[in-house]
């Protein structure tokens, strides 16, 4: 019985053996694109356009500051709520006046003793090291009443609008800021420009500022600072704008679109379909025919021309007159697939 087994195993062992042997090998397909895709291009060729860059900002009030004194203790008064207007010099808080009221008692008994020991040393009756420690001790008190009068007595450096109140009276100040100060009088916002324009953008240049809240109405800004880097991350660089706001009508937090013309300018402009979108983003590219094979090109859009559109090389140099663009067939494309060019 036990051989019997041994041969019945066998020969189920052989039968799964030659099955195995029956069979070719199988290769899995490694890429789902074909060798060789059809495209229809187009030469670049650079135009000049009158250029206008629009850009994003969010407003902020020229000056803010947080009142918070160098002293700690109660505070007395707050003069102010949130939304008073304040005037240069308004007395916005009042905290407690016990160290200040002590130094003054100290500096007026300190400005006795000085002027004592001044009429002394004028007889020859005190040393000039005496007089010199009566003055210091003095001149330390003035500085140390200068200091907690202004930290007592806060005072309001600008006119602006009290934009936040985190205290009330008779509360422990403890650092955290008992008053925000805002100016909105004037305002400035923080634009990021491509640095292609870097060399075209300079300290005084005109900027119109929309606002969707006020669809008819535009607001006039200046260029005041032009920073002197570029964000090697996002290839930009910034310039701080300077908006008059007599009006008050736009405030700070408020979102806006600027618009800074740069006068006429050497760019590429493409058909508008040529440019696609990479999925889950706000990124554009295009491929242009390098040597026969698809290269992607990242770029950014710019101005629109009814069906073109301005493009910008994320990466400067990666595009440019005389390159081949493909216009028909870009969505099939990965970076390196061969190209046919067909009419």
């Amino acid at each position: 019985m036990k051989r019997n087994l041994i041969l019945a195993a066998a020969a189920v062992t052989a039968v799964f053996l030659a099955a195995c042997g029956g069979k070719k090998e199988q290769k899995v397909p490694t890429t789902t694109h074909r060798e060789v895709e059809k495209v229809q291009v187009l030469t670049l060729e650079s135009e000049r356009i009158a250029k206008t860059l629009e850009l994003s900002a969010t407003l902020e009030g020229y000056e803010s500051m947080t009142i918070s004194p160098s002293i700690t203790g109660h505070i007395d008064h707050i003069y102010v709520e949130v939304g008073s207007r304040v005037k240069r010099g308004d007395t916005l808080v009042r905290m407690d006046q016990t160290q200040l009221n002590t130094t003054r008692i100290n500096l007026a008994t300190a400005r006795t003793e000085l002027e004592r020991v001044k009429a002394l040393k004028a007889t020859g009756s005190a040393s000039e090291q005496v007089y010199d420690q009566a003055k210091a001790a003095y001149d330390q008190l003035v500085e140390t009443e200068r200091f907690q009068a202004e930290n007592t007595l806060v005072r309001a450096r600008y006119a602006g609008v009290i934009s936040a109140k985190n205290y009330e009276d008779g509360e422990m100040y403890t650092g955290a800021p008992i008053l925000s100060l805002t100016q909105i009088s004037r305002l400035k916002a923080i634009i990021n420009i491509p640095e292609t324009y870097f060399p075209l953008v300079r300290q005084g240049m005109k900027v119109t500022l929309e606002s969707d809240i006020y669809p008819k109405e535009t607001f006039n800004a200046t260029i005041e600072i032009v920073y002197p880097t570029v964000d090697p991350a996002s290839h930009t660089f910034q310039a701080k704008l300077n908006i008059p706001n007599a009006s008050e009508k736009i405030r700070p937090g408020m979102y806006v679109r600027a618009h800074l013309a740069i006068g006429e300018i050497e760019t590429i402009v493409v058909p508008y379909q040529s440019v696609l979108k990479l999925t889950g983003s706000n990124d554009r590219y295009v491929f242009v025919d390098d040597g026969g094979k698809a290269r992607r090109v990242a770029v950014t859009m710019g101005q629109r021309f009814d069906d073109r559109i301005e493009i910008v090389p994320v990466e400067a140099g990666a595009i440019k007159a005389g390159d081949r663009l493909v216009t028909v067939g870009q969505a099939r494309l990965v970076d390196g697939v061969t190209l046919e060019i067909v009419e």
